[in-house]
């Protein structure tokens, strides 16, 4: 036990930490269903030609998901980066069923924050 730090300081730290690790768990459940349904968003795309990123749809959902976490006292900014790496990867995958790796168009690629196409989906 650290100097100076007692059992139930020690006890709470531990109850603290299960608690955040038990929310890590539910967000990589939750990640993995939103991949299911971007996956099934970058069928349909590919299926009927639209392109991987839709920068219009990014950016709403950058301005929607800013104002959630204003709302929730979440720092906008690491809502967006978060939010801009997600992204990211979806348009990866939908360029990967779409079999057109590389230029997506998204405003991401000029350097400004953007979300995928219908990262809700």
């Amino acid at each position: 036990m650290p100097a100076g730090a007692g059992r139930d300081a020690i006890d709470e730290l531990g109850s603290i930490r299960q608690s955040i690790d038990n929310i890590d768990a539910a967000l990589i459940h939750l990640l993995a269903e939103r991949f299911k349904f971007t996956q099934q968003v970058g069928r349909l795309k590919a299926a009927h030609g639209l392109p991987p990123a839709d920068p219009t749809r990014e950016l709403l959902q950058i301005q929607r998901l800013r104002g959630l976490a204003e709302e929730a006292r979440l720092d906008p900014g690491f809502a967006e980066k978060f939010l801009n790496f997600i992204i990211a990867e979806v348009i990866h995958h939908h360029e990967q069923i779409a079999g057109t790796p590389g230029s997506n168009g998204s405003p991401r690629a000029a350097g400004s924050a953007a979300t995928e196409t219908n990262p809700a989906s």
